[in-house]
């Protein structure tokens, strides 16, 4: 196996199981109804919020992994469009899943060579480690997510 598809198979375990924590998004998100997706708790984030912000990265990597450039600002990965209905909220999630299979998808056609390289500016660091970082980035919101579950739906 190469260091391409051992990435994007990590990547992929996150999104739809396969990892060894045994949790992944899709399963989590599966049950969850719109209005327990957009319930809030105290002052946390909901998980529509939780959900979009990490794809927010998957969807601004994923541009740069077919070409395009970077375009993403920090400061917008929580502005979550308001979600009243369960088309909505289905919506979003289906966007989420099928924007992780293609970025899988495109993360296997790199060469190997690519994941030492500058990922489009050097302050950012190398593939390795932004592609390695958005698979961190989604196992810890994915834990939020999942405590999140818990106390929204035993309400």
């Amino acid at each position: 196996m190469t260091l391409a598809q051992q990435i994007a198979k990590h990547f992929r375990d996150v999104h739809f199981g396969g990892n060894w924590t045994c949790v992944n998004l899709k399963n989590t998100l599966e049950n969850v109804t719109w209005q327990q997706a957009t319930q809030k708790t105290e002052d946390l984030n909901t998980i529509a919020a939780l959900v979009y912000h990490v794809n927010y990265y998957v969807s601004a990597v994923l541009k740069v992994l077919q070409g395009g450039a970077l375009e993403a600002h920090d400061k917008f990965s929580f502005d979550v469009p308001e979600i009243t209905s369960g088309e909505q909220w289905q919506q979003l999630v289906t966007k989420v899943l099928t924007e992780a299979e293609q970025f899988a998808n495109e993360i296997e056609k790199l060469d190997d060579s690519v994941f030492f390289q500058d990922f489009t500016d050097a302050k950012y660091g190398s593939y390795f480690r932004n592609l390695h970082g958005i698979i961190e980035h989604t196992h810890y919101h994915l834990g939020q997510v999942t405590i999140l579950k818990k106390l929204v739906v035993n309400k």
